[in-house]
Protein backbone atom coordinates (compact mmCIF):
# COMPACT_ATOMS: atom_id res chain seq x y z
CA UNK A 1 0.00 0.00 0.00
CA UNK A 2 1.42 3.74 -1.14
CA UNK A 3 2.12 5.89 2.44
CA UNK A 4 -0.74 8.64 2.47
CA UNK A 5 2.00 11.09 3.68
CA UNK A 6 5.81 11.71 2.56
CA UNK A 7 8.04 9.40 4.33
CA UNK A 8 11.72 10.23 5.36
CA UNK A 9 14.60 8.24 5.70
CA UNK A 10 16.35 7.91 8.67
CA UNK A 11 20.28 8.83 8.76
CA UNK A 12 22.50 7.82 11.38
CA UNK A 13 24.78 11.25 12.32
CA UNK A 14 28.15 11.08 13.47
CA UNK A 15 28.33 11.62 17.10
CA UNK A 16 31.26 14.82 16.94
CA UNK A 17 28.09 16.70 14.42
CA UNK A 18 26.96 17.41 17.70
CA UNK A 19 29.88 17.37 20.44
CA UNK A 20 32.92 17.84 19.28
CA UNK A 21 34.63 17.50 22.63
CA UNK A 22 33.73 14.70 24.80
CA UNK A 23 34.21 16.58 27.89
CA UNK A 24 33.24 19.59 27.11
CA UNK A 25 30.22 18.91 25.01
CA UNK A 26 28.60 15.51 25.06
CA UNK A 27 29.65 15.44 29.28
CA UNK A 28 27.79 19.02 29.64
CA UNK A 29 25.09 17.45 27.40
CA UNK A 30 24.62 14.69 29.24
CA UNK A 31 24.57 16.09 33.24
CA UNK A 32 21.90 18.46 32.13
CA UNK A 33 18.18 17.07 33.53
CA UNK A 34 16.34 16.70 30.40
CA UNK A 35 18.79 14.56 28.75
CA UNK A 36 19.86 12.56 31.91
CA UNK A 37 16.28 11.49 31.89
CA UNK A 38 16.51 10.59 28.23
CA UNK A 39 19.12 7.98 29.26
CA UNK A 40 17.08 7.49 32.77
CA UNK A 41 13.93 6.11 30.46
CA UNK A 42 16.16 4.17 28.25
CA UNK A 43 17.80 2.03 31.93
CA UNK A 44 14.94 2.00 34.08
CA UNK A 45 16.26 4.62 36.45
CA UNK A 46 15.43 8.01 37.98
CA UNK A 47 18.45 9.41 37.55
CA UNK A 48 19.73 12.87 39.50
CA UNK A 49 22.88 14.54 38.70
CA UNK A 50 25.44 15.57 41.76
CA UNK A 51 28.47 16.23 40.46
CA UNK A 52 30.65 16.72 36.73
CA UNK A 53 34.02 15.71 36.55
CA UNK A 54 34.12 14.48 40.00
CA UNK A 55 37.79 13.89 41.76
CA UNK A 56 38.48 10.17 42.41
CA UNK A 57 42.11 11.05 43.90
CA UNK A 58 44.19 12.42 41.11
CA UNK A 59 41.29 11.36 38.21
CA UNK A 60 37.71 12.60 37.55
CA UNK A 61 34.97 10.45 36.65
CA UNK A 62 33.04 12.08 34.25
CA UNK A 63 29.05 12.49 36.14
CA UNK A 64 28.64 11.65 39.40
CA UNK A 65 24.29 10.65 39.48
CA UNK A 66 22.13 9.38 42.18
CA UNK A 67 19.13 6.76 41.80
CA UNK A 68 16.39 8.72 43.48
CA UNK A 69 14.42 5.77 44.21
CA UNK A 70 17.00 3.99 46.21
CA UNK A 71 19.42 7.05 47.25
CA UNK A 72 22.24 5.24 45.50
CA UNK A 73 25.25 6.26 44.13
CA UNK A 74 25.29 5.73 40.19
CA UNK A 75 28.84 6.32 38.22
CA UNK A 76 28.67 7.38 35.02
CA UNK A 77 31.48 7.46 31.75
CA UNK A 78 31.48 8.60 28.39
CA UNK A 79 33.18 7.72 25.33
CA UNK A 80 32.64 8.90 21.86
CA UNK A 81 34.54 6.47 20.43
CA UNK A 82 35.29 2.48 20.21
CA UNK A 83 35.41 1.03 23.80
CA UNK A 84 38.82 -0.16 25.16
CA UNK A 85 40.49 -1.28 28.05
CA UNK A 86 41.57 1.82 29.32
CA UNK A 87 37.92 3.18 29.78
CA UNK A 88 37.26 -0.07 31.78
CA UNK A 89 39.90 0.33 34.21
CA UNK A 90 38.74 3.75 35.14
CA UNK A 91 34.68 2.41 35.42
CA UNK A 92 36.12 -0.06 37.99
CA UNK A 93 38.80 2.52 39.61
CA UNK A 94 36.15 5.23 39.68
CA UNK A 95 33.29 2.73 41.13
CA UNK A 96 35.35 1.95 43.87
CA UNK A 97 36.34 5.05 45.36
CA UNK A 98 33.15 7.13 44.81
CA UNK A 99 31.38 3.67 46.01
CA UNK A 100 28.72 3.42 43.37
CA UNK A 101 26.43 0.84 43.15
CA UNK A 102 25.16 1.71 39.30
CA UNK A 103 27.82 1.75 36.61
CA UNK A 104 27.05 3.13 33.33
CA UNK A 105 29.25 2.81 30.39
CA UNK A 106 28.16 4.50 27.70
CA UNK A 107 30.26 4.78 23.99
CA UNK A 108 29.86 4.95 20.29
CA UNK A 109 30.34 1.17 19.84
CA UNK A 110 31.31 -1.93 22.19
CA UNK A 111 33.77 -4.63 21.76
CA UNK A 112 32.52 -7.50 21.96
CA UNK A 113 35.25 -8.51 24.77
CA UNK A 114 34.07 -5.53 26.70
CA UNK A 115 30.50 -6.16 26.36
CA UNK A 116 31.18 -9.66 28.02
CA UNK A 117 33.02 -7.87 30.42
CA UNK A 118 30.47 -6.23 31.37
CA UNK A 119 28.06 -9.32 31.85
CA UNK A 120 30.88 -11.38 33.38
CA UNK A 121 30.94 -8.35 36.23
CA UNK A 122 27.11 -8.63 36.71
CA UNK A 123 27.12 -12.43 37.26
CA UNK A 124 30.23 -12.04 39.65
CA UNK A 125 29.33 -9.51 41.58
CA UNK A 126 26.36 -8.76 44.50
CA UNK A 127 22.79 -8.15 43.87
CA UNK A 128 23.61 -4.66 44.87
CA UNK A 129 26.03 -3.80 41.97
CA UNK A 130 24.83 -3.39 38.30
CA UNK A 131 26.50 -2.81 35.19
CA UNK A 132 25.34 -0.96 31.79
CA UNK A 133 26.67 -0.95 28.51
CA UNK A 134 25.09 1.76 27.17
CA UNK A 135 25.66 2.42 22.94
CA UNK A 136 24.95 6.47 22.06
CA UNK A 137 24.10 7.23 18.44
CA UNK A 138 22.23 10.23 16.55
CA UNK A 139 20.25 10.17 13.50
CA UNK A 140 17.66 12.80 11.81
CA UNK A 141 15.40 13.02 8.94
CA UNK A 142 16.34 15.24 5.91
CA UNK A 143 17.32 18.37 7.56
CA UNK A 144 15.64 18.33 11.29
CA UNK A 145 17.25 18.31 14.40
CA UNK A 146 19.65 15.63 15.34
CA UNK A 147 17.90 13.25 17.86
CA UNK A 148 19.86 11.31 20.07
CA UNK A 149 19.55 7.24 21.35
CA UNK A 150 19.93 5.40 23.85
CA UNK A 151 20.27 1.61 23.17
CA UNK A 152 21.17 -0.54 26.23
CA UNK A 153 23.56 -3.29 24.98
CA UNK A 154 24.40 -4.94 28.25
CA UNK A 155 22.40 -5.18 31.68
CA UNK A 156 22.14 -6.62 34.70
CA UNK A 157 20.83 -10.23 35.05
CA UNK A 158 18.85 -10.62 38.36
CA UNK A 159 17.91 -14.10 37.79
CA UNK A 160 21.93 -15.13 37.26
CA UNK A 161 22.80 -13.09 40.34
CA UNK A 162 20.43 -14.86 42.30
CA UNK A 163 21.70 -18.18 41.21
CA UNK A 164 25.13 -17.07 42.06
CA UNK A 165 24.79 -15.44 45.35
CA UNK A 166 22.50 -18.94 46.29
CA UNK A 167 25.59 -20.76 45.46
CA UNK A 168 27.79 -18.86 47.17
CA UNK A 169 25.84 -19.45 50.33
CA UNK A 170 24.44 -16.23 50.80
CA UNK A 171 20.83 -16.95 49.77
CA UNK A 172 18.82 -15.02 52.39
CA UNK A 173 20.31 -11.65 51.04
CA UNK A 174 19.69 -12.37 47.58
CA UNK A 175 15.94 -14.11 48.04
CA UNK A 176 15.33 -10.99 49.89
CA UNK A 177 16.25 -8.66 47.31
CA UNK A 178 13.98 -10.38 44.56
CA UNK A 179 10.91 -11.04 46.80
CA UNK A 180 11.33 -7.13 47.39
CA UNK A 181 11.26 -6.63 42.95
CA UNK A 182 8.79 -9.04 42.51
CA UNK A 183 6.42 -7.37 45.21
CA UNK A 184 7.02 -3.83 43.68
CA UNK A 185 6.61 -5.02 40.46
CA UNK A 186 3.43 -6.06 41.42
CA UNK A 187 2.27 -2.75 43.17
CA UNK A 188 3.49 -1.18 40.00
CA UNK A 189 1.31 -3.47 37.72
CA UNK A 190 -1.67 -3.07 40.13
CA UNK A 191 -1.55 1.09 40.07
CA UNK A 192 -1.23 1.32 36.42
CA UNK A 193 -4.46 -1.18 35.85
CA UNK A 194 -6.30 1.47 38.65
CA UNK A 195 -5.21 3.96 36.05
CA UNK A 196 -2.36 5.84 38.27
CA UNK A 197 0.16 7.04 35.95
CA UNK A 198 3.48 5.17 37.68
CA UNK A 199 7.28 6.01 36.84
CA UNK A 200 8.78 3.55 34.24
CA UNK A 201 11.55 2.17 36.01
CA UNK A 202 13.32 -0.94 37.21
CA UNK A 203 11.17 -2.03 40.55
CA UNK A 204 13.43 -1.45 43.39
CA UNK A 205 15.29 -4.18 45.57
CA UNK A 206 14.39 -2.17 48.80
CA UNK A 207 11.09 -2.58 51.14
CA UNK A 208 10.58 1.36 50.45
CA UNK A 209 9.49 3.47 47.77
CA UNK A 210 9.46 7.16 47.18
CA UNK A 211 5.93 8.33 47.37
CA UNK A 212 6.72 11.31 45.28
CA UNK A 213 7.04 8.99 41.98
CA UNK A 214 3.27 8.12 41.91
CA UNK A 215 2.69 11.08 39.66
CA UNK A 216 -1.20 11.56 38.22
CA UNK A 217 -3.91 9.52 37.69
CA UNK A 218 -7.71 9.54 38.81
CA UNK A 219 -7.51 10.23 43.00
CA UNK A 220 -10.84 7.66 42.97
CA UNK A 221 -9.69 5.09 41.32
Amino acid sequence: MTSIVPLGKLERVDLRTAWPHEALNFTKWLAEDENLSLLGDALGLELQCEAVEKAVDSFSADILAKDVITDRWVLIENQLELTDHSHLGQILTYAAGLEAETIIWIAREFREPHRAAIDYLNRITAAEFNFFGVQIELYRIADSALAPRFNVLAKPNDWSKAVLTRAGGKATSSSLHQEWQDYWAGFFEAARAKGLSVANRVPPKEGWCRIEQLRGGDPNA
